[in-house]
Order: C-alpha cells, then structure tokens, then sequence
C-alpha cells in the first residue's frame, strides 16, 4: 500500500476493567470501591507500517461499556479517512466530532460523548506520533506554533484567549526550548504520589507508604479525606508525623462537600500544614471554588480532574477561584482541547499539576506536562504530576518514576499501548480474569 493513500480501517474498542477494589487502591470519600478501568481503542490502518493509535479514557468499572458504546459511536466519522491527512491535523476531526449536532445534543463537549471524542483524539495523536517517529510531548514542543494554534479550538474562549494572544504565548514558550529539553531528558520532572493517601488504607499502611515516598526522592504525597473529620485529623496527623515538616502535604475532599462544610473542614485540618485542598466541593461551582478560595488562605485550592471542557476552566481561572489547575489527559476532548486547557493556564499565570489517579493516566498526562514545560510555560516551579504505583506493567511503554521525577518517555507515541496479553485476561466480562471470577 502507497503510504500516502493509506486509510483508517478499522476503530477496535475493549471494556478493560482491574479489579483494584480488591485491596482498596484508588477508594476516597465519594469512590469507596473503584474498579480502575478503561474504555480501550485501538485505530488500525492498511499502510502496512505496523502503526497503529491507542487511546483510552478512565472510568472506575460500572458504565465502562457505556463509555466503550459512545466510542463505538464515532466510527463512522473515522473509517475511511486518509491517515496521512488526519495525522497532520487532528483539529478538523476534532471539529468533526465536536460539531456532530445529533451527537453534540447530547452534552454539549461534556460528559459520555466527550470524554469519548477525547479517546478517539488522543488515539489519532499516538498515531500521530509514531508516525514521526518521536514521543507526544516532543512532537508538540518542536511544532510550529501557528500549527498548534490551528488546532485549539477558541469558540467561547476568546473573551479570556485570542488565538493571537496563544501564538504569542508560543513563541515565547519556545525561547530557550533546546536547553529545557536537554534538562528535562537529564532528570525528568517533577512528581507527587497519592500512593499513600488511599481512604481505605489503615495507619499502619498509611505511614509505612509514606515514609517510603519520602525515601524514594518524593517532596510532596496527597491524602484523600471528607469521609469522616476526626478520622482526617488522626489520618494527617499520621501523615505530617511520618514526613516531616518539609514534605508539602496536599488533600483531597473528591467533591464531597457543600461550600461552608469546604471551608469548614478544610481550616480544621489547617494545623497539619495542607498544601493544597482538592476538589472541595462540586466542579461545576466556580462560585463555590472561589469563596472556598478566600476563606481557607493560604491553603492553596486545586480542581480539574472533572471540570469537563475548556470553557468551565476559563471560568475558574476567570473568577480567581483555584490557585492550581488539575487538567486530565482524558477527561475532556483530548490533545486539542488540553492545548486550550494550558494555554488558558499560561495565560493567567496558574501552575499545572496534572490529575493522574487512574489506570494510564500517568503514562499520558506526562506528555502535556512535559511539552508544557519545554514550550510553553517553561518552569517547574510549584508544579508537579500526580503518580499513583498501580498497573503501569500493563503499558508497553510504562512511566519510569526514580528520584521523585518522571523519567522523560523516548519511545514514539503517547505512551497509551496495553499489552494484548492485559487485554485478554482483563477484558470484560470474559477476559480470562473475569470469566472465573463473580463479576459483581
């Protein structure tokens, strides 16, 4: 096959779901028992090149088929398409499958269907990628900046965000881009572990796990609370006693409260020094976010993981209400949408310290963050990418983590391959796994 008239022939799509409820991995006050999933897709070509793109996005195990059927969704708008043409401007799919107006009805760009659209992007982008031959975050930060701006999509940013204002963000963001590379390949950049934090884990667990962070190079873990107050501040009290008083400390609260139960709880756990307290209450709350904000100073606040496009990330940023921005690989419309994400953050002068609690979602997340520092923002300071040490061995390509630093991925693509053999044995419900064990 002429590499040129190459087609996308098929979008194969999996329920993969790890039974991580098991031992409590991934439980906080509003998920008490997730089963780490992934609505799984592979696009496959006839340019007998082997390449193929893999994307994903992140559920907690029920609904993971509905995920996977909203995918299913999409695939007439991608089979058939000439690959060399979608790699080289995965925007027009992207306006493609943002402007479906039977489909667009049913969010507008939020929830099932968009998260959706993201998996089907961020899949065009790995393809992308190894096409290139480089990683994700490399293919980004030696982009033209014209070229990235052409694929951000400015509808109702542009009040906060004109897309000549991006291009100049850009170029400045690529003065002194070789010698931040050359940094980053040497040590990495810089993460935080939730490892330690799990609700469902006991003291013992707790502080074993967080005094092993510490030893491992880590300056910063997170705890999840907001299930119960006296049990927080036992909980942080274990904490700070485990890592002393340097290692910054941040909190989680996953949505659970009201807005004066947030600023309530949050000052009671102030004596234990949090660095951060995370989704205090609904994402939705802009408002909310921001009187949150105010009345629990200096206590930073981060939200993000479930903000569910650009447009309500403009808004936080807008109304002062978050001193961190916590984007999500999958959870919005993919690369093209996360490009808008930072640059609204580069913008307003908002760190970065991406959501990565989920299956693979540390092996995407790093990229944006990455090419986020390379070209773009071009700090590390007070940023940070979340890690969590669960299924990695499931990637052909795993994050690498030594010294409290993501290692810089070299190989081509955005780092979102499973191995077949995971797929099989966690496929559900007749992988291998599931058809011999109760699939409750």
């Amino acid at each position: 096959m002429n590499a040129a008239a190459a087609r996308i022939t098929a979008l194969d799509t999996y329920d993969v779901r790890f039974p991580t409820s098991r031992e409590l991995d991934g439980s906080d006050a509003m998920n008490p028992d997730p089963d780490y999933s992934a609505a799984y897709l592979v696009l496959r070509t006839d340019a007998g090149d082997g390449l193929e793109g893999h994307g994903f996005t992140f559920t907690i195990g029920r609904g993971n088929d509905v995920q996977v059927a909203a995918i299913d969704a999409l695939r007439a708008h991608v089979l058939g398409r000439p690959v060399a043409e979608l790699c080289a401007d995965p925007g027009a799919l992207s306006r493609i499958l943002v402007g479906d107006s039977q489909l667009r009805w049913l969010g507008p760009e939020k929830g099932v269907m968009h998260m959706a659209i993201g998996a089907v992007l961020n899949a065009v982008w790995d393809l992308a990628a190894k096409r290139e031959g480089k990683p994700l975050w490399r293919l980004l930060a030696d982009a033209d900046p014209e070229w990235l701006v052409s694929q951000v999509d400015f509808r109702y940013l542009t009040d906060a965000l004109t897309p000549g204002r991006a291009l100049e963000l850009l170029r400045a963001g690529r003065r002194g881009a070789a010698g931040r590379t050359a940094e980053l390949l040497r040590r990495g950049y810089p993460a935080y572990t939730t490892s330690p934090g799990w609700l469902g884990y006991d003291d013992a667990k707790l502080t074993r796990l967080a005094k092993a962070a510490v030893a491992d190079g880590f300056t910063q873990i997170k705890l999840k609370v907001g299930a119960d107050l006296a049990d927080d501040v036992r909980r942080c009290r274990t904490a700070r006693a485990a890592v002393g008083p340097r290692v910054r400390i941040a909190i989680d609260a996953n949505q659970r409260w009201d807005v004066a139960e947030a600023i309530e709880w949050t000052n009671a756990l102030a004596a234990f020094d949090p660095y951060w307290i995370e989704e205090p209450t609904s994402p939705d709350d802009v408002l909310g976010h921001a009187a949150v904000r105010r009345a629990v100073a200096p206590v930073k606040v981060a939200t993000g993981e479930h903000v569910q496009n650009r447009i309500v990330f403009k808004q936080l940023l807008q109304a002062g209400a978050i001193d961190v921005l916590q984007l999500d690989a999958a959870r919005v419309g993919g690369v093209n949408e996360n490009l808008a994400i930072l640059l609204l953050a580069a913008e307003f002068g908002v760190p970065v310290c991406p959501h990565a609690g989920g299956v693979g979602l540390c092996e995407l997340v790093q990229h944006l963050s990455m090419f986020d520092y390379v070209a773009l923002s071009g700090t590390v300071e007070d940023r940070a990418i979340e890690y969590v040490d669960h299924l990695h061995q499931h990637f052909t390509d795993p994050v690498v983590v030594a010294g409290g630093h993501y290692a810089a991925p070299t190989a081509p693509g955005f780092s979102a391959a499973m191995h077949r053999a995971s797929i099989d044995t966690y496929r559900y419900p007749h992988g291998t796994y599931w058809a011999k064990e109760p699939a409750a």
